[in-house]
């Protein structure tokens, strides 16, 4: 029984960067696409897709990577099941001095740091990418 399906497909993308693999395979949800589409736009993933595997369905994230080292250099999931992390507006953290990013579960709905600063809303901190 897995308890924190997010930190699972974290470990999974940061596993199958070390390793060079082209795309990192894991069980799908609807949070786990919507931080797979944050990857994505914010140019650390190449691209995602849900595969039907003819049960619960398969989200594929393709890696990106440069001069063959991968684009992502480290995830670190912050809000854990027994410990939640909430941010106000005011005091969603940079990452990296920018060059990394947040990710955040708000009432607007799953978006990275910046965005959440120009709409000016907090939420629960999920990861933390660079």
């Amino acid at each position: 029984m897995m308890t924190d399906p997010i930190a699972d497909m974290l470990t999974r993308i940061r596993n199958a960067g070390q390793a060079g693999h082209r795309w990192a395979d894991m069980p799908v949800s609807k949070l786990k696409v919507e931080v797979a589409r944050i990857l994505k736009e914010n140019h650390f993933a190449y691209d995602y897709k849900v595969l039907d595997d003819g049960r619960h369905g398969v989200l594929r994230v393709y890696l990106k990577y440069h001069d063959g080292d991968p684009i992502i250099r480290n995830l670190e999931r912050v809000s854990k099941p027994g410990r939640r992390e909430y941010v106000g507006a005011g005091d969603i953290p940079r990452v990296r001095n920018g060059l990394g990013m947040a990710i955040l579960s708000t009432s607007s709905g799953v978006l990275s740091d910046r965005t959440a600063r120009q709409k000016g809303v907090g939420g629960e901190v999920l990861a933390l990418v660079w």
